[in-house]
């Protein structure tokens, strides 16, 4: 941190980093692809109000992700705390954070359609870690299906840690750039 009076602070790690995947424009070729994909999704206006959320009067995709996070959340205290008899529940719940990341992707890659360039940068890869911990929830439930529990539950905390970095990006674009939709009342409004 600088001394100097009315220098900038040094920013905190997840920030730069976050400010560099903004910047990162070798994204761009491997993201145009999916982009594309995205577009194609929300070509249709109503299609595109239902899954941004128009008729919420907020962007529906931060409150979807409360399903599948909070089953895996609730997944691994079941793993951590539960003991033999919350195998069943566990898994169960692996399931359902499964399942719900569907809906919950599908309106996120509707807010994603619909980006500047360095949103759909950070975007990608926020989307990109999702389903790296989407892949690896799903390998879990298969493991602990199969009965190989200490495996189910390894792999379901790489899940989580990899969508606590996906989720800070999506924060990121939420928070900080404000990206997803926003009832017109409140344009203009900076009330926090």
């Amino acid at each position: 941190m600088s001394n100097d009076a009315g220098a900038d602070t040094e920013l905190p790690l997840p920030v730069r980093l976050a400010l560099r995947a903004e910047h990162a424009q070798v994204l761009d070729k491997i993201h145009e692809p999916a982009h594309s994909l995205a577009r194609a999704l929300v070509a249709d206006q109503r299609r595109h109000d239902v899954l941004t959320g128009k008729w919420l009067g907020h962007a529906a995709h931060p409150v979807l992700t409360d399903l599948p996070l909070g089953a895996w959340m609730s997944s691994m205290l079941l793993d951590l705390l539960g003991g033999r008899k919350a195998r069943v529940a566990s898994r169960r719940l692996v399931a359902v954070g499964v399942v719900g990341a569907v809906p919950t992707a599908l309106t996120g890659v509707a807010e994603w359609a619909r980006t500047d360039a360095e949103e759909k940068r950070v975007g990608f890869l926020h989307a990109a870690g999702n389903t790296v911990a989407l892949g690896l929830y799903g390998a879990s439930w298969i493991a602990r299906r199969r009965g190989r529990h200490a495996g189910g539950v390894s792999l379901g905390l790489a899940g989580g840690l990899v969508s606590a970095g996906a989720g800070y990006l999506g924060a990121h674009l939420t928070l900080a750039r404000k990206v997803g939709a926003r009832h017109p009342v409140f344009e203009g409004d900076e009330t926090p």
